[in-house]
């Protein structure tokens, strides 16, 4: 969403990743300080797998958190509609307005809601 709108407060990274691409993300992740790992969660009857890590920030050692969400059947479409931007100096791949609205329909709260509002109005802009 900090994409696509204005960044909001929350100390949490998601990241799509394929299910053959977890372990090395995972080793990478640790690689950055990300070793305190939770037990994999399982939402929509085991469609949606997410994998949690978390470190915390040495300068205010607040929680950082990393959930690698991956890639199902669920969440395929999302994934296969993700684009690569420009941002931040550097190129990164997202996922689309079209892909983050899949997503946010399967969780359902009531802030996923107002972002499925805001990007459904990027997408009647397009």
């Amino acid at each position: 969403m900090a994409i696509y709108a204005l960044p909001r407060a929350t100390l949490d990274i998601d990241l799509l990743v394929p299910s053959e691409a977890l372990g090395p993300v995972k080793a990478v992740a640790q690689s950055l300080g990300f070793t305190f790992v939770a037990n994999p969660m399982e939402f929509h009857g085991g469609q949606v797998q997410i994998h949690r890590v978390t470190k915390l920030d040495p300068g205010t050692n607040e929680a950082l958190v990393l959930d690698l969400l991956v890639v199902s059947s669920a969440t395929l479409s999302a994934w296969e509609a993700r684009r690569v931007l420009d941002w931040a100096g550097g190129r990164l791949a997202v996922l689309s307005p079209g892909g983050l609205i899949a997503l946010k329909r399967l969780r359902g709260s009531g802030q996923d809601l107002d972002d499925i509002a805001y990007l459904q109005g990027l997408e009647d802009e397009a």
